[in-house]
């Protein structure tokens, strides 16, 4: 077995005057003077000491992570462009294992990727396939909470992380499908990599609601603030074959098993493992087709505690695997009956000192389907992750 002894790296920041010393947005700096106020006072709120209760919830919530990932994950990776068209598809494993104990519990796991057969390689059995070995940095309280803000929702096996850097996916992409082959060229031939300054690597995970399955969804926006790549792993628990993305169902038009009236709820939770709630709705989301072709969605939600009901309607238009919505965000539809969300220009709203949310979907039956959004303020620090769960009326 091929093996590479590497791991993703947290590079320390710098100091930044009056802003969060957290990841920030690179697109330029922020004016410190035009930052929003509630965000930061919502930061540093929760940057706070943790009380005795919310300890002991948090080092609960932790468990519950780690048991969620623990296991042998059959998997296969999904590369796309930004307008939903894949580039590659490989085989990976994730071995994932756990040691010590309540606030000192660390999360180890290793990633195989299946290499392709070199180019001097004369033999073609199956038995000769060799794995790289990629050891992902150790999870711990303080990475998730910290450096990946992660967004947990326990009961709904459902969560977010954020990454500082692609070079986990790179080394999947090099390995995958250049090998041994792999002259450490900046760009291969016929390869797509991540860009080497991303400005935002966000991971939106949604469990199968049938099987012990799961899938990845990460979204990587370069320093311009525009949607560099997607990647999807979709990986089940078990010694069997991978699973596949199902296209069967989409091949003529990819928007249609989305169109329709969808009822559920929704659970907001801010940032952190102690990942308190913020709110909970119940949500109406229409899509539907107008006489123009155009896509009309219409969302509404009603808050649980106020009773408060808003509606958002947008219009886009829709080429080929991109729906491009007059509010300036963007729906990329992917094979499998998923799409994944986010503005059109990232750039522009930090700009305009607007938050701004990434979206990933999975509608994997054809009347059922689950929703993770991931919220950021203007500094670029994700403040919250919300859940649905919505059935097709």
């Amino acid at each position: 077995m091929a093996s590479i002894q590497c791991s993703v790296s947290v590079p320390s920041l710098p100091k930044l005057s009056n802003t969060f010393t957290n990841n920030t947005i690179r697109f330029f700096s922020v004016n410190p003077s035009n930052s929003n106020t509630n965000c930061r006072v919502r930061a540093s709120a929760s940057s706070s000491s943790p009380t005795l209760g919310e300890a002991a919830m948090s080092i609960d919530n932790l468990r519950r992570f780690f048991d969620l990932n623990i296991g042998k994950w059959n998997g296969s990776f999904y590369q796309f462009d930004s307008c939903g068209s894949m580039l590659q598809q490989l085989n990976t494993k994730l071995s994932v294992s756990s040691y010590g104990e309540d606030e000192l519990m660390s999360l180890i796991q290793t990633l195989y990727i299946k290499q392709p057969s070199s180019s001097t390689s004369i033999s073609g059995d199956d038995n000769d396939t060799e794995w790289a070995e990629y050891k992902i940095k150790e999870t711990n309280m303080f990475t998730v909470d910290k450096y990946q803000q992660i967004g947990f929702f326990p009961s709904e096996k459902a969560f977010a992380l954020r990454y500082q850097t692609a070079g986990m996916l790179e080394t999947v992409l090099r390995q995958g499908v250049l090998g041994e082959d792999d002259t450490g060229e900046e760009s291969p031939r016929n390869l797509k990599l991540p860009s080497r300054r991303p400005s935002v690597v966000c991971e939106n995970c949604l469990y199968s609601l049938q099987r012990d399955m799961r899938a990845r969804a990460f979204h990587i926006l370069d320093p311009k603030g525009t949607v560099d790549m997607l990647i999807i792993f979709l990986e089940e628990r078990s010694d069997g074959s991978p699973p596949l993305l199902d296209s069967s169902r989409d091949m003529k038009n990819r928007i249609t098993p989305f169109l329709g009236k969808w009822k559920g709820n929704s659970i907001t939770k801010r940032s952190g493992v102690y990942g308190s709630t913020i709110a909970e709705a119940d949500t109406v989301v229409l899509h539907e087709m107008d006489g123009s072709g155009q896509l009309i969605q219409d969302v509404t939600s009603t808050s649980d505690v106020k009773n408060v009901t808003t509606n958002v309607h947008w219009t886009g238009t829709i080429s080929d695997n991109l729906v491009t919505f007059d509010g300036g965000y963007q729906m990329i539809l992917l094979p499998g009956g998923m799409y994944m969300g986010c503005p059109c220009d990232i750039a522009k709203s930090v700009a305009e000192s607007k938050s701004f949310h990434l979206e990933f979907c999975w509608l994997e039956t054809p009347d059922k389907r689950q929703r993770l959004v991931r919220t950021y303020d203007v500094e670029g620090l994700a403040v919250s992750s919300t859940y649905f769960f919505e059935t097709k009326l």
